[in-house]
């Protein structure tokens, strides 16, 4: 298949990931099925992975990968969309806290927390988007939900800015940590810019710029599939095993194989990849001595 692979974007701001995707697909045709993974505001810019033709059936590896951002925050403020493109109300009085102060309630907020998601969010309440209700004066009491926070260190702090590097696993609202980290020190905050700078592997640095794609130089950024599984325990196969896996049937895999995937407690996805290392396959244990194929990307390359 012509265009099956990722493309790293560098999301400019002032447009919706949607628009990107699309201005992308003017380049590759109308015809290839194209998606990202992990939506960024109009807001923010940064890394969005585009996963072009049958790379989409891996958006959600991609999505499960830890992410980076840098975001800058006005503290003393608060906001209906807990950013600057909402309401802002200066709070009164609000007080004026030091760098350690600040550090010490980003320190606390490592881990796995508790984060209730900003009503203006893409969330489906009652089968509605939250941000649709809240536009129309009902915002939803949207319930907290486990996050994972892995670091979150101050870059730049002179009041009321506040710029933040946080690491953080999917699902997480950064717009929401800064409303949090504001809340422990008595105040209030709002997102004034958001940059992803990271998601797993894929580096800003090394995102491209869509306005600079053409169909010639398309080759030059197409990223290969694996780019996608790379967290994922890998199986190397046989060519007697791909054949096994081209036709839909399991293939033997016992634990003392001795591979990388052997080595890894309990998992429950992998990569299966041929001798050239071409992503054949993801692949899911079945009993105790055998994989069988999720889905089978043999003869797309």
């Amino acid at each position: 298949m012509a265009h099956f692979g990722i493309l790293n974007v560098n999301k400019p701001p002032g447009l919706s990931s949607r628009t990107v995707v699309d201005d992308v697909l003017r380049v590759v045709g109308r015809d290839v099925k194209a998606g990202h993974a992990g939506t960024l505001d109009p807001l923010a810019s940064g890394v969005l992975v585009i996963c072009l033709g049958p790379a989409t059936r891996l958006i959600e590896c991609v999505q499960r990968m830890p992410k980076c951002y840098h975001g800058t925050f006005i503290l003393g403020r608060t906001s209906d969309t807990e950013d600057v493109e909402g309401v802002v109300t200066e709070l009164a009085n609000a007080p004026v806290p030091d760098r350690a102060a600040i550090e010490a309630a980003a320190a606390s907020m490592v881990g796995t927390i508790q984060q209730r998601p900003p009503a203006y969010s893409a969330l489906k309440v009652a089968g509605r988007r939250a941000y649709k209700l809240a536009r129309q004066g009902r915002a939803p009491d949207l319930a907290p939900r486990p996050v994972t926070i892995h670091s979150m260190e101050v870059i730049e702090y002179d009041y009321p800015r506040l710029t933040l590097d946080i690491r953080c696993g999917s699902g997480t609202y950064v717009r929401s940590l800064g409303r949090d980290l504001a809340e422990q020190l008595g105040s209030g905050a709002v997102m004034a810019e958001l940059v992803r700078t990271e998601i797993g592997s894929f580096l800003l640095g090394d995102a491209c710029q869509v306005s600079n794609l053409t169909a010639d130089n398309l080759h030059e950024h197409l990223l290969p599939p694996t780019r996608a599984v790379e967290n994922l325990p890998v199986v190397r196969l046989s060519a007697e095993e791909v054949d096994r896996i081209a036709r839909g049937q399991p293939i033997v895999y016992p634990l003392n194989r001795g591979d990388a995937a052997s080595q890894t407690a309990a998992p429950t996805e992998f990569a299966g990849i041929d001798e050239a290392g071409t992503l054949i396959a993801l692949l899911s244990p079945r009993g105790e001595d055998e994989l069988r194929p999720m889905r089978v990307f043999l003869g797309e390359q």
